[in-house]
């Protein structure tokens, strides 16, 4: 027993006296000391592993990624970073482009019982997103002259998404003396893609005169589009230099049918039904002309 005793006891020395050792944490090789020896190269450093202290995003992450990647593939550099995820600090809703649109919405010859000529109404603007100037002209061409002709230019300005508030001039050339009227009116895209054209004109001597539009395309196909339009003038007081009473004076109601061989050219037929009312339907029955009727309508309608 006494021998057991003394081994154990010897072995239990031993241990405590080289407990320090186990204690001690591995540390890393140190780098290799470059010595400067201009006879012989020198040998790189072997790149540090990083340390707890290292707060770096990347640290890391790239030597274990450039490690796994294929040969072909570049390491990350912090100009792909920049190009991936550049600084965005607004951009600008409103292009300032200047860019033009003119449309011939009706180019037509009218064919009815009493009488037949041909008939434009032509409309375009040109400037930006939101400030634009519009232009119009519409007229009738019958018994080789102009019989009725208008040019109306405004400045308008979009004050919502679908609607332009329209400020300008309108001047009627035909038929009569030539009156000129100050215009003021709204157009734009009704509920249920309504197009609305509303505007008022004030003369000198205190006419006064408004005029509303409306019309609808409907897509019977992707190139058959059915085209309903109507139009309303109400002047303040008559004229009888031009025909033209006061109240109602006039109405105008259309059903083109078109196909588009492009988008930008279409060829229609259709039909027009325009009447005149009260003290203008007078004045009409006085100088011998009828107060209105249907009429057939072959045109071509395209845009540049």
């Amino acid at each position: 027993m006494s021998a057991r005793l003394i081994v154990a006891a010897a072995l239990l020395v031993t241990a405590s006296g080289s407990g320090v050792a186990f204690a001690q944490q591995p540390q890393p090789p140190a780098a290799p000391v470059h010595v400067h020896d201009h006879g012989a190269q020198s040998t790189p450093a072997a790149p540090l592993p990083p340390t707890a202290h290292d707060h770096s995003p990347h640290a890391g992450h790239e030597t274990a990624a450039a490690a796994t990647l294929p040969p072909h593939v570049p390491p990350l550099t912090d100009a792909d970073r920049a190009a991936a995820f550049p600084d965005v600090d607004g951009h600008r809703v409103h292009d300032a482009a200047i860019n033009w649109f003119v449309l011939f919405d009706q180019f037509e010859w009218q064919a009815g019982s009493s009488d037949s000529g041909a008939s434009w109404d032509t409309r375009g603007w040109v400037g930006g997103d939101r400030s634009r100037i519009w232009f119009r002209t519409e007229g009738d061409f019958g018994d080789e002259r102009i019989e009725q002709a208008k040019v109306l230019v405004t400045y308008g300005r979009a004050m919502s998404r679908w609607w332009d508030v329209l400020v300008g001039v309108e001047q009627d050339l035909r038929p009569g003396p030539i009156r000129t009227w100050a215009a003021v009116g709204i157009q734009g895209l009704a509920p249920q893609w309504f197009e609305v054209e509303a505007t008022a004109y004030i003369g000198p001597s205190g006419r006064t005169h408004f005029r509303f539009e409306t019309e609808y395309e409907l897509l019977l196909t992707n190139r058959l589009v059915l085209q309903p339009l109507v139009e309303l003038e109400v002047f303040g007081k008559a004229d009888p230099a031009r025909g033209v009473g006061r109240g109602l004076s006039y109405a105008d109601m259309g059903l083109r049918l078109r196909y588009e061989i492009r988008r930008e050219f279409a060829p229609y037929v259709g039909v027009v039904w325009e009447k005149k009312f009260f003290g203008t339907a007078d004045l009409a029955r006085a100088e011998g002309h009828g107060t209105g009727g249907a009429r057939l309508a072959l045109g071509v309608r395209f845009w540049m």
